[in-house]
């Protein structure tokens, strides 16, 4: 199954848009697994287990195990998503942009080493830093396009007055996303949901891929809003909720209040979409 195969059967099994991210935080960590970074996969184990029937899909943030040498407990957590989840698909979180052969050994990395089904990317080096990734049959890659922090005003929100119709940059990488670039149909874009209005013109540009849509929960992006400015019949959303549901509770419990808080997050989600 391609990427997108694997979103749709998912979301659809699970009656569900939601996305969980998987960002562990040692710190952050319940009572006896606190600080102790050798706990990774058990603490992401846990919460997989919990909430693997209410989501479309997991996120794990790269950089929250290799900040910890935890490189090999995310091989192992994604063998336990294979296992504990069937048919969910796992985005890795990494965010790459490089070009030639070191994209090549990105996409490796990604797609072989942690076996994931679909990679974030930078795209500002370009279309030659985006297609090795397409060549990886049936895997898919989300293109950074608008995303939820305010510093990406700075670039994503400037007018390119060379281009006809002068778009704005995030505007131009949804246009490329839709058309030229994707090669192999698997390309997506991300945008934050912090901004609703921009994920509604993201979609209006780009009618059919998919959105990963970062932002709900500890970053204060409206769920409501956001199904509603994204979702269309044939263009999926992926609404990702990391912190709200990894740290739902500090005690021994998190597992369970994870699993009630994606509950209640995926309940949500469904309620904005539009009556049939």
């Amino acid at each position: 199954m391609t990427f997108l195969d694997m979103l749709r059967t998912a979301g659809e099994r699970n009656a569900s848009m939601l996305c969980v991210g998987l960002d562990p935080e040692p710190s952050r960590f319940p009572g006896r697994l606190k600080d102790d970074a050798s706990r990774i996969y058990d603490f992401c184990a846990a919460i997989v287990d919990a909430t693997a029937d209410r989501v479309n899909s997991f996120k794990p943030q790269i950089a929250y195990f290799a900040a910890h040498r935890a490189e090999d407990q995310l091989e192992r957590l994604v063998a336990h998503i294979r296992k504990a989840a069937p048919g969910v698909p796992v985005i890795l979180d990494a965010k790459r942009g490089d070009i030639g052969s070191t994209a090549e050994q990105y996409a490796r990395e990604a797609f072989e080493r942690y076996d994931a089904d679909a990679v974030t990317l930078s795209p500002f080096m370009g279309f030659d830093s985006v297609e090795p990734y397409l060549r990886r049959e049936g895997k898919g890659a989300f293109l950074l396009c608008r995303t939820s922090n305010p510093g990406g005003d700075d670039l994503q929100a400037q007018r390119l007055a060379d281009i006809d119709g002068q778009p704005l940059l995030y505007e131009h990488v949804a246009r490329l996303a839709q058309g030229p670039w994707n090669l192999n149909g698997q390309l997506g874009l991300v945008v934050g949901a912090t901004y609703p209005n921009e994920i509604e013109r993201v979609r209006a540009l780009a009618p059919t891929l998919p959105l990963l849509i970062p932002g709900v929960g500890a970053q204060g992006g409206d769920a409501t809003a956001t199904v509603r400015a994204g979702w269309r019949a044939g263009g999926p959303i992926i609404v990702n909720s990391s912190r709200a549901v990894l740290y739902a509770s500090s005690g021994d419990d998190f597992a369970a209040r994870a699993r009630e808080v994606a509950g209640q997050t995926r309940q949500t989600l469904q309620a904005a979409l539009p009556a049939a």
